[in-house]
């Protein structure tokens, strides 16, 4: 069970896990302490799982990848359901994330790749041939305007009139 003083530490570190010690202290009112002890409960019952830090690929011109979506519908085993599968799936180090989904397709991947190439052979290699896979939809990420909460920079070179009918 986690408790109220816990659950406003949890938030305030999705926010930010960059606050220091202190500062989650003054925010929650309790002592450096007391902070240091949830979080390492928090840790150890796998409630926080990492700290992660997001990055604008596209402003570093060395960086070459691309990201795609894939859908996959899947005939789901017995006894197991969609989980070996998704985890047959999840192993491959190309694969960012993996989520079962409600509606048309099954399982919903999202696989970074270094060209387009690359992630057309992980499909028609690696993830069409698992048995339980039917069929498969890629998308390709063309922009990222929003991820996890973090808005990416507008371009504020847009000098295009307002138009409007």
């Amino acid at each position: 069970m986690v408790t109220e003083k816990e659950l406003e530490l949890l938030a305030c570190l999705e926010k930010s896990s960059r606050l220091s010690v202190d500062t989650l202290a003054k925010l929650l009112n309790i002592e450096v302490e007391e902070v240091k002890k949830m979080v390492a409960r928090l840790e150890n019952e796998k409630i926080i799982v990492d700290y992660v830090t997001h990055i604008d690929w596209t402003k570093v011109k060395e960086h070459t990848g691309l990201t795609a979506m894939i859908d996959v519908k899947v005939t789901p085993k017995h006894g197991v359901g969609f989980d070996a599968v998704a985890e047959q799936i999840y192993r491959y180090s190309e694969v960012k994330s993996v989520y079962l989904m409600s509606g048309t397709y099954d399982l919903s991947i999202t696989l970074e790749g270094k060209t387009m190439g690359e992630v057309a052979m992980f499909v028609s290699e690696k993830l069409a041939t698992i048995e339980s896979v039917v069929s498969t939809t890629t998308h390709f990420i063309l922009k990222k305007y929003k991820h996890e909460g973090v808005i990416y920079e507008k371009d504020d070179d847009d000098k295009r009139i307002v138009v409007t009918p």
